[in-house]
């Protein structure tokens, strides 16, 4: 039986949009793919539906023509948004992502605030290019990456309220982690997501970093970011434990592939201007594997 039918999911439109959100979750999130194998078959789609309301506005406001200008994406947004807003509301979508989103949201009783600070983070992308404190850039992490781990939590299964403290601390972690390793790329779109005022701290300037040249100081200042990755990941750790068994070893791997990519970081030596730290296909394999024996036996019991 496959994994849409299991979710109890048989319209035929409504197994289309649930089949490009994997679609979209395959193709553009292979770590955050990899993580959701691990769950039971029947909360998958429902991971995907919120990776690919994610993935399509982040798109709109990253991927669509270069001809385009920000106005033209920040209109384009927001009317796709409002639409997707809309339909939550209403409870039914003719939007082949929007549907599976609407389903997702309304099985498990996701609030719809948490799309709305998404959407307004994305709406920032096209309007603020960097963050002097980092309270300034946690208006932008909250609802970029902290939401999603809120969003999660229904479908994974909660057991105490403080595992949304957990969930919120690890989305951070992730959106983080992300952010130092892709520093680069950020200038490359004209925004730098560390925030100017630790920067400054160790001496480092928006000029340094667009000069794309590795100094002793910007070292240092990517060691304390790393540190706060790694404080972050600690201190959510205990709240995997506050999830429905079965849901533990997804979570489990996707913190260490996702704030492992900070160890990445520092095995090309800080060289973000002209690598890309990647995460290797065996790290992966010793991720996943006992990860995957972990989620087989939690289903059992």
């Amino acid at each position: 039986m496959d994994e849409l039918t299991q979710a109890e999911i048989l319209d035929p439109e409504l197994r289309a949009s649930y089949a490009e959100c994997k679609r979209l979750n395959s193709l553009h999130g292979k770590t955050y793919y990899l993580a959701t194998l691990l769950l039971p078959p029947a909360k998958r789609p429902h991971v995907h539906a919120l990776y690919g309301f994610a993935r399509y506005a982040d798109e709109i406001v990253d991927d669509l023509a270069s001809e385009l200008s920000d106005a033209q994406k920040a209109e384009h947004l927001r009317t796709w948004g409002q639409g997707v807003l809309a339909d939550i509301r209403a409870g039914r979508s003719h939007d082949h992502i929007g549907r599976a989103l609407v389903d997702t949201v309304q099985r498990f009783s996701i609030p719809i605030e948490y799309f709305e600070a998404f959407l307004h983070s994305m709406e920032m992308d096209l309007t603020v290019t960097e963050y002097q404190t980092f309270d300034d850039l946690m208006e932008y992490v909250y609802g970029s990456a902290s939401v999603i781990g809120l969003e999660m939590l229904p479908i994974l299964g909660s057991l105490s309220p403080e595992s949304a403290i957990a969930a919120e601390k690890l989305g951070t972690a992730f959106q983080l982690a992300n952010f130092i390793r892709d520093v680069g790329e950020d200038l490359e779109r004209g925004r730098i997501y560390l925030p100017i005022t630790e920067l400054q701290a160790h001496g480092v300037t928006s000029e340094m970093l667009e000069e794309r040249i590795l100094t002793p100081q910007i070292r240092v200042a990517l060691q304390e970011q790393i540190a706060r990755v790694r404080r972050l990941q600690a201190e959510a750790e205990p709240g995997i434990a506050l999830l429905a068994p079965e849901s533990r070893a997804c979570i489990e791997a996707a913190s260490e592939l996702y704030c492992g990519i900070v160890d990445e970081v520092e095995k090309i030596d800080y060289q973000i201007f002209t690598r890309r730290a990647k995460t290797s296909t065996w790290r992966r394999i010793t991720v996943a594997l006992p990860a995957f024996l972990r989620a087989l036996a939690a289903r059992r019991k």
